[in-house]
């Protein structure tokens, strides 16, 4: 389980984040949502110790996350950024980082067998040995995605990981996401700000508006009355082939 307790945050004199608590439970995948700038991102870079939050705890399994040290911490925590620096490596070496935290003296069979495995799984095999400078933006996803998943991790962060792809990517890869987190029973926080696809592949939504959680919960929370008050819009809920789908407008 992930315990969040009270977690604050600023940037200098702004806060950005206040007293923000909630629960996941193991193999949940929970969609954080809200208007740009409500603090999303920094949430889950507090959980993950790129930023110290200012004031709050973390939890993982009764695990201080705030205390646990860098080995520890890159072994339970995969982190997928909304934007990824490029460098003049191969798939699978890129891939192969994420299995930094368990290499000692050399490579083990193990290793390797574990990144060839997940680029097959991703969908990538034919391209193990291309650059990633080369491939598109749903492959380089799904480059980041198989890292993050042989590091192992209890707890998977991914900020807006569909931003930036078309529909058919967009799908595949929180398919993809979905089938993985489920398998491995892996906790994931995703934020994401396509409601329909939050409803379609979460299990649980974290509004956020101005630094505070607004509401928590399963999908009855998602209301044309919370959409109106995170967003400032209309909304149109309702329901196609027995899904709840938003109609925005």
């Amino acid at each position: 389980m992930i315990q969040i307790r009270n977690i604050s945050f600023s940037y200098g004199g702004n806060e950005v984040l206040r007293n923000i608590s909630f629960d996941v439970q193991p193999g949940e995948c929970v969609g954080i949502l809200g208007n740009n700038g409500a603090g999303k991102s920094t949430l889950i870079t507090c959980l993950n110790k790129i930023l110290t939050p200012k004031t709050g705890e973390i939890y993982m399994n009764n695990r201080d996350v705030l205390k646990m040290g860098r080995l520890e911490t890159a072994r339970s925590i995969s982190y997928v950024a909304q934007k990824n620096e490029l460098s003049h490596m191969t798939v699978f070496d890129c891939v192969l980082l994420g299995r930094k935290p368990y290499i000692k003296w050399s490579l083990s069979t193990e290793d390797i067998n574990l990144c060839d495995s997940m680029i097959e799984q991703v969908g990538l095999a034919h391209f193990k040995l291309r650059y990633i400078h080369e491939l598109s933006g749903g492959e380089l996803q799904k480059v980041m995605l198989a890292r993050a998943f042989v590091q192992q991790p209890q707890l998977l962060l991914l900020d807006e990981p569909t931003s930036n792809l078309d529909p058919k990517n967009q799908y595949e890869m929180l398919s993809l996401v979905r089938r993985m987190v489920q398998e491995r029973n892996i906790t994931t926080l995703i934020v994401i700000h396509d409601l329909n696809l939050a409803l379609r592949y979460c299990d649980k939504f974290l509004f956020i508006r101005e630094g505070v959680v607004y509401r928590y919960g399963d999908e009855s929370i998602i209301t044309e009355e919370t959409i109106h008050t995170v967003y400032g819009i209309k909304a149109v809920v309702t329901e196609v082939n027995g899904r709840k789908i938003i109609i925005i407008g």
